[in-house]
């Protein structure tokens, strides 16, 4: 409100797509989802204006939840819509199939995105297209463990840490955290963009605990991270060790080139057993497919290749081939994660696995159809 003089969207209706707020007690202490204990907490002078309803809250299926979400918001006055992006695209999309227009007419008043959970990049074009116009988004970094960072200004990248809340926060240069006794640094040693695991003690009782989150300091003061990604979360099959900042840029770059919309993506490698020369195999749901997919295989796998010389050396040397495009059909990996339980809520897609089990799962849903270049 301060940095852009808007404040009505105070004055409207806000949603926040959470898991169920519905607590169950372990050892007489109230127990649940951390979106969903954060309902409980929501200010009281705002509960008037919170949407959906707890009832509609509690619904555990992600599709029956959604659906009464829509009829309980689409004639009402939302001003501000928040939760993990691809959860709310689906909220967009069905908003869009229920009435045919684009989120700003169903909307007029809505002014603010607040969104976590992933990286925003992959599906900001797309979420924008569903809006219909650009409008001010403020990301957050919330975890289970604590509250660590979050927007504080719409002209400057990176997120604000919150060093005054608890939480006495250690940085371990992410080529060191399998060693024993890697490096652990204070605030008042690190890096501008260098890629950091986050170890977190706070009062709550945490001591040394790895998030297994990488982040990179994008100012020192104050001190702004950005988060690029998960430490389990990459591929090393053959010493490269690719994180998921790179696979993103990687893909956000070659998308950009060519106006393309991503909805959804993994990437794992390809081990060949035949004496062909093993790949990075990329699952990816396309909102627009591109005209010339091995064009844009390429482009891809170029940038991975400036972003991570360890890649560029496999590469270079023979040992890997370049990257390969599987396409996944509308709503693959939504259905996936219905497949597995995990539809909705805080659950995200793994951008990387180190290992074929999502890769095999994804095969029931790759696109059967010839592809025109």
């Amino acid at each position: 409100m301060a940095q852009t003089g808007n404040s009505q969207f105070a004055d409207g209706k806000m949603i926040f797509l959470s898991g169920s707020p519905e607590l169950e007690r372990v050892g007489g202490i109230p127990t649940g989802r951390l979106s969903g204990i954060v309902n409980h907490h929501i200010p009281r002078y705002l509960r008037s204006n919170q949407l959906p309803s707890f009832e509609t809250n509690c619904i555990e299926d992600w599709e029956e939840k959604l659906s009464k979400i829509v009829e309980e918001t689409v004639a009402e006055r939302m001003t501000l819509i928040s939760g993990i992006p691809p959860w709310i695209q689906m909220y967009f999309d069905e908003l869009e199939k229920k009435t045919g227009k684009k989120i700003k007419d169903i909307f007029p008043d809505f002014s603010v995105l607040v969104q976590g959970g992933v990286n925003f990049e992959p599906y900001k074009a797309k979420l924008f297209e569903s809006i219909g116009k650009k409008i001010d988004t403020i990301e957050l970094y919330p975890a289970s463990e604590g509250f660590f960072a979050f927007q504080d200004s719409q002209n400057t990248e990176g997120l604000l840490l919150n060093t005054n809340s608890g939480i006495f926060y250690e940085f371990v240069p992410v080529e060191e955290i399998t060693r024993e006794n890697p490096t652990r640094l204070t605030l008042k040693d690190v890096e501008l963009n260098k890629n950091y695991v986050l170890i977190v003690s706070s009062n709550a009782g945490l001591w040394a605990y790895n998030m297994g989150d990488t982040v990179k300091f994008v100012s020192l003061n104050p001190y702004r991270i950005i988060v690029t990604g998960r430490v389990k979360h990459f591929i090393s099959a053959f010493g490269e060790h690719v994180i998921g900042e790179e696979v993103e840029d990687a893909l956000m770059k070659a998308a950009e080139s060519e106006n393309i919309q991503i909805i959804e993506f993994t990437v794992a490698p390809n081990v060949s057993a035949t004496g062909e020369k093993s790949f990075h195999e990329w699952f990816i749901e396309f909102e627009n497919i591109p005209k010339n997919l091995d064009r844009f295989a390429e482009k891809i796998d170029r940038n991975l290749r400036k972003k991570n010389i360890y890649y560029d050396d496999l590469i270079k040397g023979n040992i890997l081939q370049p990257l390969k495009i599987q396409l996944i059909e509308k709503n693959g990996f939504i259905n996936y994660m219905k497949s597995v339980g995990k539809l909705g809520g805080q659950n995200k897609v793994p951008r990387l696995s180190n290992d074929r089990k999502l890769a095999s799962a994804l095969q029931n849903w790759i696109k059967q159809i010839q592809v025109s270049y």
